[in-house]
């Protein structure tokens, strides 16, 4: 009776197990167009996962980038609450899913993220007369951000952070060329008298000095294994600052004194991150840094204004490929005070993500720079046309499913990707 009561137990005991096996599960946040409700909230589920210390699989190239991650009542309702698609999948299915992404003959892969990456937003402390896309999106999708400037930059707090996102901010200490049209603006007198105050506080002589400063402390943070992320102005006022160490462009207006004399014939386009050959423009007047942006001479009407993303190997240029995941591979174009970037401008050595051929211009580029990478993306709100100082924010509840949007999502994903170790 003692042998046969031993027998049975093990027999209930391998039923359970075997039927845990079997009943075993894995949640999928589908990605493309017809699965997904909230794309952008998607984002931020992911992020929370992996904020909780779970590990998340991102499925390149499958269902518009899909998410695969643990199955938990905790993560089924809080994906209910913030009204994510979600799929169940037996841990069969699950592997099976992994082994045909796994395949050579399909452009899919499989990438695990492992830690959410800690996120800095730089920006002003005090309100601006406009709104920060990526601000927008990251509060949207409800994944946590500090904010720092000058003060904490120049005291090393990068140091604390993956990844940094910069938006409006001139570099080259010109006040964002905002002169002619808003220089009588109480917003503008006043963000100028708080920028030198700074710039004083901080031990510089002029704002130019400072923003050079922190553009230098931005880049070696990349150096060092840092992922910055910048959009509109940020993204060729940055390079303008670098490559012009040690030589004045700013007019009187701006620093109180000339600039340097034929200042062009002096800039030293290898400190620059991504662009080359460009030309800076000197008119105070001009709503312009350089000529690298293609605001001035384009002519794209609204209705054909669309960029396309490039596919890679998502087996060989991981990287790439998911920063260019989307349901849409065809997105709608945005305006900004840098909208896009001339290909003529862009060094060799940089990949362009986005463009429009049509028209040869570049909206999306990444590259390296020593151990960390750098991504410029063109335009200011990618559903806000136009978008002009003192208009509303935009309301992203009206857009879940922004593909724009989706590419911002992206870049604050990936550096919490696994890294390969190098083979000896």
């Amino acid at each position: 009776m003692i042998c046969l009561s031993k027998r049975l137990s093990l027999v209930v005991i391998l039923f359970f197990w075997a039927s845990a096996k079997i009943l075993a599960s894995a949640l999928l946040v589908p990605m493309d167009y017809e699965g997904q409700k909230n794309h952008l909230k998607a984002y931020g589920i992911t992020y929370w996962v992996l904020n909780d210390g779970l590990k998340v699989n991102w499925l390149l190239n499958y269902r518009g980038g899909a998410f695969l991650m643990p199955d938990t009542p905790e993560i089924r309702k809080e994906c209910q609450i913030r009204g994510v698609s979600f799929e169940i999948i037996s841990d069969t299915e699950k592997e099976q899913l992994l082994l045909e992404i796994d395949s050579p003959s399909q452009n899919t892969a499989s990438v695990v993220l492992e830690k959410a990456p800690k996120i800095a937003v730089y920006t002003p402390h005090g309100k601006q007369p406009w709104d920060d896309a990526v601000t927008l999106v990251l509060t949207y999708a409800e994944i946590p951000f500090d904010k720092i400037f000058d003060r904490e930059i120049l005291n090393d707090a990068l140091l604390l952070y993956d990844w940094v996102h910069l938006h409006h901010e001139d570099f080259t200490g010109q006040f964002g060329k905002f002169y002619r049209a808003y220089k009588n603006s109480p917003w503008y007198i006043q963000n100028k008298k708080e920028a030198e105050q700074l710039a004083s506080e901080l031990g510089y002589a002029k704002v130019s000095e400072s923003k050079l400063a922190v553009a230098n402390k931005l880049k070696d943070f990349i150096i060092g294994g840092g992922f910055l992320f910048a959009m509109c102005g940020a993204t060729d006022s940055i390079d303008i600052a670098l490559s012009a160490e040690g030589v004045d462009i700013c007019e009187p207006m701006f620093d109180g004194d000339a600039s340097t004399p034929n200042y062009q014939q002096q800039i030293d386009y290898a400190k620059a991150l991504s662009f080359t050959n460009f030309t800076i423009e000197r008119d105070p007047n001009e709503y312009e840094f350089s000529d690298i942006d293609t605001t001035p001479k384009r002519n794209i009407p609204m209705e054909r204004d669309y960029f396309s993303l490039r596919e890679f190997s998502a087996k060989w240029d991981m990287v790439p490929t998911m920063l260019t995941q989307n349901h849409t591979q065809l997105i709608k174009g945005f305006m900004g005070q840098t909208t896009s970037f001339y290909r003529d401008k862009i060094k060799s050595k940089v990949t362009v993500l986005g463009e429009n051929k049509d028209y040869d211009e570049v909206k999306y580029l990444h590259g390296t720079a020593g151990k960390g990478m750098f991504t410029f993306y063109g335009g200011h709100d990618p559903e806000d046309y136009q978008h002009r100082v003192g208009d509303p924010p935009t309301v992203l509840d009206l857009h879940p499913n922004s593909p724009g949007y989706r590419l911002i999502l992206n870049n604050v994903l990936f550096p919490a990707a696994k890294k390969k170790k190098k083979k000896t």
